[in-house]
């Protein structure tokens, strides 16, 4: 076990960090910076350069629309043309109630910006400008509502859009391609510095293909939406498109299984030795753990009954769990994490859509799902020396 699901949990904390406004919408995901806090890696300068390539081979750069928002030290921000730090304000809204933060791509070729220490995303959209609107927090506060593409209400609906997330500071660069909850546009990014790394490259044809598998799977179909975006189950199951009692026949298997033998979960912090007493999935080991018995829909947004709070125990735990579920090997294998793909997504009930993401990348790795990075198969990298980050709109 390696310390990325101390990473992944780091992850879905500072989900909530620009949460306040961020009203039917994702707030900014941010990836764990401190898991290099201590060591002696060498310190990322400011500043990075960051370029943007349209390989899309479906727009033009003129139709492509770029924003970086995010935090700053807990306050909510957006890079400015000119690569510096703006605090998002009230005012920015025009006369149509939405704010402007588009970044312009040079006329043709390549475009080179300048990214500041921050957490936070940075959206493409094709042919239309993303609707941001600056909000009050709860407290009172300057805030962005982000782009929510399955929430049919939401402004963004009509728009093809995406993004990447990262977190650079000092400790350097940590990064990704998402899925979690939706897929759109094809990206895959290119970070340099201590090591050269790619990530989030679809195979040949791969986005026409996650469609047709998702279109393909029972239970899932109605999770494409023409040809704009998949969105994920979870999503799909609040917006009544998936059955919230998909994972039941799964889940009582597993609950039935571990009724009589034990599971173990490695993690960093140990082994857990655990099954299923008084209806609770319960672990002993480096410290007890307990688990009630998961909906759909935590298995499938790795919460509710699966949550991993940040405490080196439980969450790692439910890291594990939420993965075993989404992957669903948790009946086949009893020592958990599996590390075997070729043994991920076997049975009929599974995550499909996350299944579909994976076969469509070249290097395997996806964030089809919260915990897709347990035992190393999201789509992210980092380096604590970054001289550069590459982001591409590969073809269609």
């Amino acid at each position: 076990m390696t310390a990325r699901h101390q990473r992944s949990l780091a992850r879905r904390k500072l989900l909530f960090a620009l949460g306040g406004a961020a009203v039917a919408a994702p707030v900014v995901a941010a990836l764990g910076p401190h898991a290099l806090a201590g060591t002696d890696a060498p310190k990322a300068a400011g500043a990075l350069p960051l370029t943007i390539a349209n390989d899309s081979g479906a727009f033009d750069n003129t139709s492509v629309h770029v924003y970086v928002v995010g935090n700053q030290d807990g306050k909510q921000v957006r890079v400015t043309p000119d690569g510096t730090l703006a605090p998002i304000s009230l005012s920015d809204n025009g006369a149509d109630g939405f704010t402007d933060y588009a970044l312009p791509l040079s006329a043709s070729g390549e475009t080179r910006l300048s990214l500041p220490y921050m957490s936070g995303r940075i959206y493409v959209s094709l042919g239309e400008k993303l609707k941001f609107k600056a909000v009050a927090d709860g407290n009172g506060a300057p805030a962005l509502q982000y782009p929510a593409g399955w929430v049919t209400s939401d402004p963004n609906y009509p728009v093809l859009h995406d993004c990447c997330e990262f977190t650079y500071n000092a400790a350097g660069m940590f990064c990704n391609t998402t899925m979690v909850d939706m897929f759109s546009v094809p990206m895959a990014i290119r970070l340099t510095g201590a090591q050269d790394r790619t990530t989030g490259t679809l195979v040949d044809g791969g986005r026409a293909a996650v469609f047709a598998a998702v279109r393909q799977a029972e239970g899932f179909e109605r999770l494409a939406v023409d040809d704009t975006r998949v969105i994920a189950p979870g999503h799909g199951l609040d917006a009544g498109l998936f059955a919230p009692d998909y994972f039941a026949p799964y889940i009582d298997e597993v609950w039935s299984t571990y009724t009589g033998r034990d599971l173990t979960v490695t993690t960093d912090a140990g082994a857990f030795t655990g099954r299923v007493r008084g209806g609770k999935l319960t672990f002993d080991g480096p410290a007890p753990v307990a688990f009630d018995r998961p909906s759909s829909r935590d298995v499938l947004f790795c919460d509710g009954a699966l949550a991993a709070p940040n405490d080196g125990t439980t969450g790692p735990v439910a890291a594990v769990l939420g993965a075993g579920f989404n992957r669903s090997t948790l009946v086949a294998a009893a020592a958990q994490p599996a590390t075997d793909a070729s043994a991920f997504y076997r049975t009929g009930v599974t995550n499909h859509y996350a299944k579909a993401l994976h076969a469509a990348t070249r290097d395997g790795r996806a964030y089809g799902f919260a915990f897709d990075d347990v035992a190393g198969f999201a789509s992210y990298i980092e380096d604590p020396a970054p001289t550069g980050i590459r982001v591409t709109l590969t073809p269609f």
